[in-house]
């Protein structure tokens, strides 16, 4: 893309390129959200919204402007995502795995990467529409629970779905996108509104307003100075009586506070004294984890945590471990300092 010269061979002028290459990566963000939603992997996502780029830029002077740049490249996308697919692999969260599991016999079993569905940070999936019910509808087709629904339909089918009910394209868009019939694209959305109603996902009742209203900005400052505190009885008083506690990439997950508690004070018990650092994730308020480091004093990544409201408790409680991944992707340091006040991990998270 340098030079003036395409990698196809067809000679440009360095202000076209310039100009193509800023119109194509303006539409960055809202691609790996659709990508993001169609994988289920934050990396897989950016990894298609890439190669979904590098096509349309060799492709360009093959672009006959029959659709808009936009359409174009959400048929070169959904293409990609569709290859992607067509290994069948499904991204899951322990839930959809496994039965829930006593803190009697809870153990910790690690399952492969490629498993899980992954944590996204907002900045990356959402764009920022000037329509505050549009945002909030964004948001909610990013959250735990609907992506993990949407794990549970076909791959053209999850495409009609998000194209349709997220991204309001009408059904003749669509069907001209996946070069079908307008009756087929009605059928499949059917199916998929059907599948999901069957399948309803735990998590699916979380209820987080944009931005969060009074009474869960407040859960949230009790909930900081529960988990920093390492106070369980605060904690408990936080918590949904079926909360659920998830970990990948271990399979284990939990219900109820008793046995969420139970494990912080025994599996856990090295997270006391952790510090946590507000991030947003997947359209649901969160925080980086960094739990204490015995041998310098500082503080270490541990997890990036996910939370669901509903009713003014938290109903999910959602810990993504592999902190070599996820920090990096949320612009998060792989380290605190001890002598860091509050002032700079906030700035940290923002």
């Amino acid at each position: 893309m340098t030079n003036g010269t395409a990698t196809n061979g067809t000679a440009t002028d360095g202000t076209a390129t310039t100009d193509l290459d800023a119109r194509l990566e303006a539409h960055r963000v809202e691609l790996t959200g659709y990508c993001y939603r169609m994988l289920g992997s934050s990396f897989e996502a950016e990894d298609a919204v890439q190669d979904t780029l590098v096509r349309a830029w060799r492709s360009y002077d093959r672009f006959e402007g029959r659709s808009s740049l936009r359409s174009w490249l959400y048929r070169i996308a959904t293409n990609v995502c569709l290859d992607m697919l067509t290994a069948g692999n499904k991204r899951a969260r322990p839930m959809d795995l496994t039965d829930s599991t006593p803190l009697a016999r809870a153990a910790l079993s690690p399952r492969p990467d490629n498993t899980w569905l992954e944590p996204m940070p907002d900045s990356r999936v959402l764009p920022t529409p000037a329509d505050p019910a549009e945002a909030a509808v964004a948001k909610e087709s990013v959250r735990l629970a609907f992506m993990a629904a949407l794990q549970q339909l076909p791959a053209k089918q999850r495409a009609v779905l998000i194209l349709r009910e997220v991204l309001a394209w009408k059904a003749s868009e669509v069907a001209e996108l996946l070069g079908t019939s307008v009756a087929s694209v009605n059928s499949a959305l059917q199916r998929a509104r059907a599948t999901l109603a069957e399948r309803r996902q735990p998590g699916a009742d979380a209820s987080v307003s944009d931005p969060l209203d009074e009474g869960q900005q407040k859960l949230l400052e009790r909930y900081v100075a529960a988990f920093e505190g390492y106070d369980m009885s605060a904690l408990t008083a936080l918590l949904a009586e079926d909360a659920i506690m998830t970990m990948p990439p271990f399979d284990l997950w939990l219900t109820g506070s008793e046995d969420i508690t139970g494990f912080m004070t025994t599996l856990g018990a090295p997270c006391a004294g952790s510090r946590l650092v507000p991030v947003e994730v997947n359209g649901l308020p969160g925080f980086a984890q960094y739990k204490p480091d015995p041998e310098t004093g500082g503080f270490v990544p541990w997890a990036v945590q996910a939370l669901e409201i509903s009713d003014d408790r938290i109903t999910g409680f959602h810990c993504f471990l592999d902190t070599q991944r996820w920090f990096p992707l949320f612009g998060l340091p792989l380290r605190l300092e001890a002598e860091a006040d509050e002032t700079e991990q906030g700035a940290q998270g923002r």
